[in-house]
């Protein structure tokens, strides 16, 4: 299946706050990582507006997984990070589905007392497509063949801290027991805050 979805969110100093693992940051990107049972992908690509400026990653594969490389860039008004050919082939030994992902893309940017962050992708097989609008914390389960979970796709988590900045991550794949693996794979992480 292939298909395109963009979602935004815009964030002003009086933005409610939400449940989240970690404060924004002032503008940081990256494609993504990974951390799963003998499986470590640091952050790909990662820019920050106190430097890096911008970043390349090239493709990694390790077993299971594939980030197919791309870039990223953060000025002190917009971060954006850009990925594409992403592979998950980690849930295939339980029964689970292939996941791909040829491209996707968040951004964030910064104005005086507000932000916003937007992300968009294409290509995704695997993985049911999200409901347009994208509500927050969507989650979108990845089963075997007889209908048990092995993973969770989360899309469109985001960080509301409530004084105007914002963190994004569009999508986080959370394995379950079921799976006989443990751990997250991230795709497509940004935060920023508003400009002075």
């Amino acid at each position: 299946m292939r298909s395109t979805i963009v979602t935004a969110v815009v964030v002003t100093g009086l933005a409610a706050s939400s449940p989240s693992s970690a404060s924004p940051q002032p503008g940081v990107a990256d494609i993504g990582s990974a951390a799963f049972t003998a499986v470590e992908v640091p952050p790909q690509a990662p820019c920050a507006i106190g430097g890096p400026s911008s970043a390349t990653a090239e493709r990694v594969s390790k077993p299971g997984i594939t980030f197919g490389g791309g870039t990223s860039s953060c000025t002190d008004t917009k971060v954006t990070a850009t990925g594409k050919d992403f592979e998950l082939t980690a849930l295939l030994r339980a029964g689970g589905p292939r996941v791909r992902l040829s491209s996707f893309t968040v951004t964030c940017e910064r104005a005086p007392g507000q932000t916003s962050a937007n992300w968009s992708y294409g290509g995704l097989s695997g993985i049911a497509n999200p409901p347009s609008p994208v509500p927050v914390g969507y989650v979108s389960p990845l089963r075997k063949s007889d209908g048990k979970v092995l993973a969770n796709a989360v899309f469109n988590i985001q960080n509301l801290p409530g004084e105007g900045s914002v963190g994004l991550t569009m999508l986080r794949i959370d394995f379950l027991p079921e799976s006989g693996i443990s751990g997250t794979v991230e795709l497509g992480r940004t935060s920023c805050s508003p400009t002075p």
